[in-house]
């Protein structure tokens, strides 16, 4: 990664580009994941959105840009893979409680 990135996010990436369903583990028990129009909540909800996800394509995520915004902390991220659009940057809006992800916002 090129960023700075805290480190229950620099978590989330590795795990997205290394072991997919591992990605619910860098999220608190009650998280909530919105992407493609659909909330998935609690940690067996995102790990089962990850899991569908990386059966349906193969991508890399890039982070490329970070940002604070309030709580929030946002990373731009170039992702391609052979899903429509590729490549494609998405803005991933991180809310953290203590070293864990409370919400995770995807979007264009």
């Amino acid at each position: 990664m090129s960023v700075d990135l805290p480190a229950s996010i620099a978590a989330y990436f590795t795990a997205d580009r290394t072991e997919r369903a591992a990605v619910a583990d860098c999220f608190t028990q009650t998280a909530i994941v919105k992407d493609e129009g659909k909330t998935h909540s609690g940690r067996e909800a995102i790990r089962r959105w990850k899991t569908e996800s990386a059966s349906k394509y193969t991508y890399v995520s890039e982070p490329f840009a970070v940002a604070r915004a309030g709580e929030r902390t946002i990373v731009t991220s170039r992702v391609t893979g052979n899903f429509p659009g590729s490549p494609i940057d998405l803005r991933y809006a991180f809310t953290l409680d203590g070293d864990k992800i409370a919400a995770l916002e995807i979007t264009l």
